[in-house]
């Protein structure tokens, strides 16, 4: 399988959970994207168009964590995004995993997100 492939097969998953999953106003989407070293979480208003929270590895506050493993720091940057979520009074999202399987990281992230307040 050649890294083209795999990434054209990811963004084809991804565009089958967009057309399914939709945030607004009431209930924003949470995006995640992951790269090899990185991940990225934004809780998004696709009504309006705007990235309401936003949060990854590259953070200052989870950029000092240096000794935690890939799935640890997907765990802190969950835990910060629902922190961040709950000062915007975000409470409830809509969960798209960005076309990556729900393992690992991603689900890292998301049961960190889910501890620290936000409702899927």
């Amino acid at each position: 399988m050649t890294k083209s492939y795999t990434r054209e097969a990811r963004i084809r998953r991804h565009k089958r959970v967009r057309q399914k999953v939709c945030g607004d106003g009431s209930r924003p989407r949470l995006s995640i994207f992951r790269s090899l070293n990185h991940i990225y979480a934004q809780v998004i208003d696709d009504a309006k168009g705007q990235t309401l929270v936003a949060a990854s590895t590259l953070d200052a506050e989870i950029k000092k964590e240096t000794k935690k493993n890939k799935t640890g720091q997907a765990e802190l940057v969950g835990a910060l995004l629902a922190k961040r979520s709950a000062a915007k009074k975000i409470s409830q999202v809509s969960f798209d995993r960005g076309g990556f399987r729900y393992q690992g990281r991603v689900k890292a992230l998301a049961e960190a997100a889910r501890k620290g307040g936000l409702k899927f």
